[in-house]
């Protein structure tokens, strides 16, 4: 990591709000966790009270089921942030280059900035075409499926080939996969190439955010070097634990995406139709939302005089007009309509004062 880097670097904002008396729509995590995973975290807790077995052999059993790989291939991290900084801190050094989608999540910027190397920035839905004099030029390439804020996900046959291309040029290919479990489609896991570094995080799939738990996938040297890089007892022995009770839920992960694909459908028609909003087809447990004329400061606001909490996604690169809103429950997703509805009312007309980078 580069210390000037760090030195003049900045936050990144994020969702999710600290008074829980308020219904969180920036947040996208799942409303529900699996049953049992009360009685998991008691026995861990009491399990804690000695160090982690360092080598995490039933949760690397239990992930590599889950994406469809070996489970000498996954790297356990505390969060699916900590594996795209690990896999980071690995394929960056000062000076280099790496390719980063806009808009999408800020800390793939953030995070290549503290490495010293300098993020260049691709629309997010044509950086699978960019062009290979660019790919050649950047040490790594950042694709997150689906992406944040958008929603878009990665053709699976199109991601295959772009990683290929990635190997070609030399580059390693990160794919932040943070919400692909909302979907039925492939993990980038299962690609057989040595380049390609997967992060994953389970705590928003399975709705405990808190517990931070995920892991990076590799092969080969890659895998090698990020075993060796990884912070030793890098999970808690409750994230350890309910990390693999979790993600031997199938039933649960099922209903999750059945409920996420239903409720996404009503809620993005009410936002149309209602709220006169324009809203990005997602494969995501969320909507990114254009409001147009109106005022994002003002919605944000009203919404949140009626305890509900949307994402100023004008914090995002290049959205200087957008709100982002997670999908829950059919009652919670009523609340939102109703409150977003009632912001309407209020913000109709005004001209948008609200602006922000990534």
């Amino acid at each position: 990591m580069d210390p000037e880097s760090i030195r003049t670097g900045e936050r990144v904002p994020h969702g999710g709000d600290p008074d829980q008396s308020l219904l969180d729509f920036s947040a996208n995590t799942n409303p529900r966790t699996p049953d049992g995973v009360e009685s998991v975290y008691a026995e861990a807790l009491e399990a804690s009270r000695r160090y982690p077995d360092d080598s995490y052999a039933d949760f690397r059993d239990a992930a590599a089921a889950f994406v469809g790989c070996e489970p000498a291939q996954i790297i356990p991290t505390p969060g699916g942030l900590a594996a795209i900084r690990l896999a980071m801190e690995l394929a960056l050094e000062p000076g280099d280059d790496a390719l980063v989608p806009a808009p999408s999540f800020g800390e793939y910027a953030r995070e290549v900035h503290l490495q010293g190397a300098t993020p260049q920035y691709i629309d997010a839905d044509s950086l699978l075409e960019v062009e290979t004099s660019l790919l050649e030029s950047c040490a790594l390439a950042v694709v997150c499926t689906p992406n944040n804020p958008t929603g878009a996900a990665a053709e699976p046959d199109a991601l295959a080939a772009f990683a290929a291309r990635c190997g070609d040029a030399e580059t390693t290919l990160l794919v932040d996969e943070a919400f692909l479990g909302y979907t039925d489609l492939p993990s980038a896991a299962q690609l057989e190439h040595d380049h390609v570094i997967v992060a994953r995080s389970l705590t928003k799939l399975f709705g405990l955010p808190g517990l931070r738990a995920g892991f990076a996938v590799a092969r080969g040297d890659r895998r090698d070097d990020l075993e060796i890089a990884r912070r030793a007892w890098s999970l808690g022995t409750p994230a350890a634990r309910l990390g693999a009770y979790c993600l031997r839920q199938n039933a649960f992960v099922r209903e999750t995406r059945e409920r996420v694909t239903s409720e996404r459908a009503r809620v993005r028609e009410a936002l149309e139709t209602e709220c006169g909003f324009d809203v990005h087809p997602s494969e995501a447990p969320y909507l990114l939302c254009d409001v147009g004329e109106r005022s994002v400061t003002e919605i944000l606001a009203s919404a949140r005089d009626t305890g509900v909490v949307v994402r100023d996604a004008t914090t995002f690169r290049g959205l200087e007009s957008h709100i982002r809103v997670a999908i829950k429950d059919r009652e919670a997703n009523d609340q939102l309509l109703a409150a977003l509805e009632t912001a309407m009312d209020v913000s109709g007309g005004t001209s948008n004062s609200s602006g922000g980078a990534d």
